[in-house]
C-alpha cells in the first residue's frame, strides 16, 4: 500500500476507474448487450494496462508529497479523466460524438447530472455507468475534503479556519495529519469514509426495494441521491414503482448533503448535529422555502374556489418540499407531486426559486455544491452584528474565538467566495450568449453548471437543447461544472507561483 500511495494521485484515480468498468461490462454480459460488454471490458482493461505501465515507470519518484500538488492532481482528474471515461461510453453508445459523450462524463464526474440524452435512447448498461460515475464522483468529494481541502483552508473551510486559503495546517479529527505527511491523510480518510460511503448507500438501496422499487432503478437513483447527481435511468421519479413512499425514503437521504455532520466528524468538532449551523440553517430553508410555495399555491387555489381540497394541498405541500431540499442539495430531483402543485394552484412552475435554492447549495465538505450553507452563514452573522451595532454602537459581541473568526475573517472571505462566484456566473453567461442563446438561457445554464444542479436546465426553461449547442459551448460548459466543483478560490490557489515554486 505504501508503494500505491506514493504514486500520482491522477494515475490512482486512473486506474481506480478503469477498474470500475468491469461493472457495467459484467452486467451488460448479463442481460445479452454484447456489444456493450466488450466496450467496457476492452476500456477497462486497456486503462489497467496504462495504469500499470505508468505504475512502474514513476514507482521508483516521490509524489503527493504536498496538499498543494494533490490539490493539482485532483483539479488535473475532473478534466482530463473524462477524456478517457468517455471513450467506452461512446464507443457503446455508437451514434454520438465524442464532445458530447465527453460532457457527458464531466457532469457525472462532477455531479452535475446534466445529460445530452433522453432516457430511451441509452441501454441500461451505459445508465449504470453515468450514475456509476457520479456515485463515484460523489465519493471524490468526500474523501478530497478531509484529505486535501480542509488542510489548504479551502472548499468552505476557510470561513471556520485559522489558516489562510492555500497554507497548510492542522485540523482537528481524523484529517489532522500531525507527524504524517499528505499520503498518509488522505489514505486515512479514505479508510474511513468509502464503507460510510458505501453501507449508506446499500441501506438506501434495499429501503427502496422494500418500497417497491425495480432493483435497477433502485441501484441507480440510491447512488444519485448519495452524490446528489440527479441522474436517473428513468427520467426523474415521476414513473417510479415506489410511489411516494420512495421519495420519503430518498427525502431522508438527501440530508446528508446538508452538513458534513450527518456523517462524518473528521474535519470539526461540533457538539452534536444540532448544533451544526450549516444544519439548522438548512433545515430552515427547506421549510420556509415550501411553507412559502405552499401558501403562494394556497392563495391561488383560494381565488379559483379549490380552498377545501386538503388532499391536494397535502400533495402540493409535499411535492414543495421533497423539490426544495432536493435543489437545495443540487441533487436536482422532482417530485411527482410537483405538477399534482402547480396544476392545485393555477400557478406556472417557479423556476426562480429553484434557481436560488441551487445557488445557496448543501454543506461544506459534502457533494453538494453551490456557494455553501457555510458562507451563507457567516454573511448572515456579520450582516446582524453590523445592525445590532447600529442600534447599539456600544454594545459588545458574544465571546468565543469560533464566533469572532466567523463574524470577522469568515465573513470577509465568504464575501470574496460569494463575489467569485457572482463575478464567474457573469463571465460565463456573457460568454454563452455569444453562442446566440436568449439572456435567460445563458443564465439558466451558467446556474446549472456552476451549482452542480444539471436538471436545472429542464426545470427552469425547455427552450435550450444541450445536444444542439456546438463543441466549443459544451467544452465551456464542462469547464464550468469543474470550475463549480473546485471553485474559483482553489483555481487561484493553484495558479499561485509559490505553489509551483516550492
Amino acid at each position: 500500500m505504501r508503494t500505491i500511495t506514493r504514486l500520482p494521485l491522477f494515475l490512482i484515480l486512473f486506474a481506480i476507474f478503469s477498474a470500475s468498468m468491469i461493472l457495467p461490462a459484467g452486467y451488460a454480459r448479463l442481460i445479452g448487450e454484447y456489444h456493450d460488454a466488450r466496450s467496457f471490458l476492452y476500456g477497462g482493461l486497456i486503462g489497467l494496462i496504462l495504469a500499470a505501465m505508468f505504475g512502474l515507470a514513476l514507482a521508483t519518484r516521490e509524489h503527493n508529497i504536498s496538499a498543494q500538488r494533490q490539490l493539482v492532481g485532483f483539479a488535473a482528474s475532473f478534466l482530463f479523466l473524462p477524456l478517457f471515461l468517455a471513450v467506452p461510453f461512446q464507443e457503446a453508445v455508437r451514434n454520438t460524438s465524442f464532445d458530447s459523450a465527453y460532457f457527458e462524463m464531466v457532469s457525472a464526474l462532477t455531479t452535475t447530472g446534466a445529460t445530452m440524452y433522453e432516457s430511451s435512447r441509452l441501454s441500461l448498461p451505459e445508465h449504470l455507468w453515468r450514475a456509476q460515475v457520479g456515485w463515484m464522483g460523489g465519493l471524490m468529494m468526500w474523501v478530497a475534503a478531509s484529505g486535501i481541502l480542509a488542510p489548504l483552508a479551502l472548499g468552505g473551510f476557510e470561513v471556520t479556519s485559522t489558516g489562510e486559503p492555500g497554507q497548510h495546517h492542522l485540523l482537528q479529527g481524523a484529517a489532522r495529519s500531525g507527524a504524517h505527511g499528505p499520503r498518509f491523510r488522505l489514505w486515512r480518510s479514505t479508510q474511513e469514509l468509502v464503507p460510510i460511503y458505501a453501507g449508506l448507500t446499500v441501506v438506501l438501496i434495499v429501503l427502496l426495494l422494500i418500497a417497491g422499487e425495480d432493483p435497477f432503478v433502485a441501484l441507480c437513483h440510491a447512488m444519485a441521491i448519495m452524490s446528489t447527481s440527479g441522474i436517473s435511468p428513468i427520467g426523474g421519479l415521476s414513473e417510479t414503482a415506489s410511489g411516494i413512499g420512495g421519495e420519503v425514503i430518498l427525502f431522508c437521504f438527501l440530508f446528508f448533503a446538508l452538513s458534513r455532520q450527518t456523517f462524518s466528524s473528521d474535519t470539526r468538532q461540533d457538539k452534536g448535529i444540532w448544533n451544526d449551523p450549516e444544519f439548522r440553517l438548512g433545515a430552515l430553508i427547506v421549510a420556509v422555502v415550501p411553507l412559502a410555495l405552499f401558501l403562494r399555491h394556497w392563495v391561488a387555489a383560494y381565488e379559483v374556489g379549490d380552498e377545501q381540497n386538503w388532499l391536494a394541498g397535502l400533495k402540493a405541500l409535499w411535492g414543495s418540499l421533497f423539490t426544495a431540499l432536493s435543489f437545495l442539495s443540487t441533487t436536482g430531483f422532482v417530485s411527482a407531486n410537483w405538477a399534482e402543485a402547480q396544476g392545485w394552484s393555477g400557478l406556472e412552475t417557479p423556476g426562480i426559486i429553484l434557481m436560488g435554492l441551487a445557488l445557496v447549495g448543501g454543506g461544506v465538505a459534502t457533494t453538494a455544491g453551490g456557494v455553501k450553507l457555510m458562507r451563507v452563514y457567516a454573511l448572515y452573522l456579520n450582516g446582524t452584528r453590523d445592525i445590532e451595532r447600529l442600534i447599539h454602537p456600544s454594545s459588545v459581541a458574544r465571546s468565543g474565538l469560533s464566533a469572532k473568526r466567523i463574524r470577522r475573517e469568515g465573513a470577509f472571505i465568504a464575501w470574496v467566495s460569494f463575489m467569485l462566484f457572482a463575478l464567474t456566473i457573469a463571465a460565463v453567461a456573457t460568454v454563452l450568449g455569444g453562442y446566440n442563446l436568449s439572456f435567460e438561457e445563458a443564465i439558466t445554464l451558467t446556474v446549472a453548471t456552476l451549482s452542480n444542479t444539471g436538471p436545472l436546465v429542464d426545470m427552469a426553461t425547455t427552450d435550450v437543447s444541450l445536444p444542439a449547442l456546438e463543441w466549443d459551448a459544451k467544452v465551456i460548459l464542462c469547464l464550468a461544472m469543474v470550475l463549480g466543483r473546485l471553485e474559483l478560490l482553489a483555481v487561484i490557489v493553484m495558479l499561485s507561483p509559490d505553489i509551483w515554486r516550492n
